[in-house]
């Protein structure tokens, strides 16, 4: 399990919505509560969360839009590309990292194994230390139907971050509508 963060994408009707905590630790401290784990991609169209160490996070990311860039924003061919790629890469393949990757059409877990998955319910993902905390409340969430996307993810979050001692409250959320 990554000790890192925690990362929820969700991918509603209106929205698709990312969020992301912004606590960094390392070993039992805390280094920063303010960090930002998610970006937008794609001139906006692709939305991208990390878990795992920061330092490899800006690697992943510009790789990642780079696939992006070829593929002319196919998110799925994009996915693919990328994921092969991290995985043949020698030192990239033995971070503990994740990513997650959405659209308002696809939703996407990469990893260093070469694993490309999409959620089974094609609509709710997480990643890292709080990632079923986090996963687990947006679930509940969506059943009810009671709150937006946005709302949803942050109240998730907020959930997690009272769970899980590397997912922190302060919460930056990135969204992409219709």
């Amino acid at each position: 399990m990554l000790e890192a963060t925690t990362i929820l994408a969700y991918k509603g009707e209106n929205k698709a919505v990312i969020g992301g905590d912004g606590q960094v630790t390392f070993g039992n401290s805390v280094l920063k509560n303010n960090a930002t784990k998610i970006r937008t991609l794609n001139n906006g169209k692709v939305l991208a969360g990390f878990a795992g160490s920061t330092a490899d996070a800006f690697n992943l990311f510009d790789m990642f839009e780079k696939h992006l860039e070829n593929k002319k924003g196919d998110l799925v061919k994009a996915a693919i590309d990328f994921s092969k790629e991290w995985r043949k890469d020698k030192f990239l393949r033995r971070l503990e990292a994740m990513m997650l990757v959405l659209d308002r059409k696809n939703l996407f877990i990469l990893t260093g194994n070469g694993d490309v998955v999409e959620p089974e319910d094609g609509k709710i993902a997480a990643i890292g230390s709080g990632g079923n905390f986090a996963l687990s409340a947006a679930r509940a969430l969506d059943r009810f139907g009671q709150v937006d996307e946005e709302t949803l993810v942050k109240e998730s979050l907020k959930v997690a971050a009272e769970l899980c001692i590397y997912t922190n409250d302060n919460i930056k959320i990135l969204k992409l509508e219709d």
